[in-house]
C-alpha cells in the first residue's frame, strides 16, 4: 500500500495509511513515531519514513496512543529489528503485551453489520492484519512519571484520555499548536457517515462514558491542528472540535 505523507507543522508529518493514521516527528536526524498502522501498512510505514529522509534505524522511540491492532501493527517489528523502544501509558502496557485484549470482537461487528460501512470496514481490517498477533514483547511506560514533555524528538506531552481503552493517550505539542488525538477524537471513519470531529462508533470503545468524558480533557488543550487516528487533518481550535464531538455523542 502507499501512504500519503503531509507536512503539517515544523518537524511534524501526518501520514494516512489504510484507514489509520500515524505521525512522524523529526528533530535533526532523529525521529519519534506515533503509532504504526495495521500490520499490512508496514510497507507504507517504511516508505513514509523514507519520504521524510529517515531510515527506520533513526526512530528513537515508538509512542503508542493505544494498543489496538490498527495502531500497534509494526511496533514489535521495529523493536525486534532495530531495538526501538515502544512506549505507552502505564495502563496500556499490559494491553500492548496482550495480557488482555480490549478490542471490538467479531460478535460485535456481526451485530452491527447492518450499519453502513461496517462490513466493508471489517473486510478491510481482516485483509490488513487486524486479527494478527501484534503483541509487543517488552512495551514500557512513558520514560517519566511527572507532567510535561517527554525527552524525545518533537517533545510530545502525553495526555491521558481513557475510555477508548484504559490507557489511551493523546499527545500535545504546545509549541506548534498540534494535538495528536489517536482514537479519542477523530474526523472520519469508514463506519461513519459524519464528517468532521466526532467519536468513533460505540462498539469500538471499551468504556463509552469514560471516552465521552475524555473529550473534556481534550477541550482544555490549546491547539489549532488536530491530527486524529482516523480521518483527515482538522484545522481550527481543538477545544471547539472536542466540544462538537461531545455534542454529537449526546
Amino acid at each position: 500500500m502507499r501512504a500519503t505523507v503531509r507536512h503539517v507543522a515544523e518537524g511534524t508529518y501526518l501520514v494516512h495509511g489504510t484507514n489509520t493514521n500515524w505521525v512522524i516527528l523529526t528533530e535533526g536526524d532523529a525521529v519519534t513515531l506515533i503509532d504504526t498502522g495495521y500490520p499490512g501498512d508496514r510497507e507504507g510505514l517504511l516508505a513514509s519514513l523514507a519520504e521524510v529522509g529517515s531510515p527506520p534505524e533513526s526512530v528513537t522511540a515508538v509512542l503508542i496512543t493505544h494498543a489496538h491492532s490498527d495502531h500497534l501493527g509494526s511496533a514489535q517489528y521495529l523493536s525486534a529489528a532495530y531495538g526501538t523502544p515502544v512506549y505507552t501509558h502505564e495502563a496500556e502496557v499490559p494491553h500492548a503485551r496482550r495480557d488482555f485484549l480490549h478490542q471490538v470482537t467479531i460478535g460485535q461487528v456481526l451485530r452491527n453489520g447492518w450499519r453502513p460501512g461496517v462490513l466493508p470496514w471489517a473486510a478491510h481490517a481482516l485483509r490488513s492484519g487486524g486479527t494478527a498477533d501484534v503483541a509487543v514483547t517488552a512495551p514500557e511506560a512513558f520514560p517519566q512519571s511527572g507532567p510535561g514533555p517527554l525527552d524525545l524528538p518533537g517533545r510530545p506531552v502525553p495526555v491521558h484520555t481513557p475510555g477508548h481503552t484504559a490507557g489511551h493517550c493523546a499527545f500535545h505539542f504546545p509549541h506548534t499548536g498540534v494535538v495528536v488525538s489517536g482514537d479519542a477524537l477523530v474526523s472520519g471513519h469508514p463506519t461513519s457517515r459524519t464528517r468532521g470531529p466526532q467519536m468513533l462508533t460505540d462498539m469500538f470503545h471499551h468504556e463509552r462514558a469514560t471516552a465521552v468524558a475524555s473529550l473534556d480533557v481534550l477541550a482544555e488543550l490549546d491547539g489549532g491542528l488536530l491530527l486524529p487516528g482516523h480521518g483527515p487533518l482538522h484545522e481550527g481550535p481543538v477545544r471547539d472540535a472536542a466540544r462538537l464531538a461531545r455534542e454529537r455523542a449526546q
